[in-house]
């Protein structure tokens, strides 16, 4: 029953991947759960060391019902080009 079990989990996340709009990278949103496990960093060292650093794409906070921000989300594209700065040059 198990093994049912992971295959229609498996059938069922496969569905919803075809059916959920691809969104283009141009475009993508991230937030510093996606971050980190982008950098393999906790999102401690994400949210504490490397989104303070004035260079870091800067957040996006989109407004809450009750008149507040949302939680930060960054341009995946903007991450990506930030990271990619510090690879060595051999």
């Amino acid at each position: 029953m198990a093994d049912e079990t992971d295959l229609i989990n498996r059938l069922a996340a496969a569905v919803a991947d075809r059916i959920r709009p691809q969104i283009p990278f141009d475009y993508e949103m991230w937030d510093i759960a996606t971050i980190a496990a982008c950098m393999k960093l906790s999102e401690a060292q994400v949210r504490e060391r490397l989104a303070p650093q004035p260079d870091f794409p800067k957040a996006i906070r989109l407004p809450t019902t009750s008149g507040g921000r949302g939680h930060a989300r960054y341009r995946a594209k903007e991450v990506w080009a930030w990271m990619m700065k510090y690879q060595d040059k051999h």
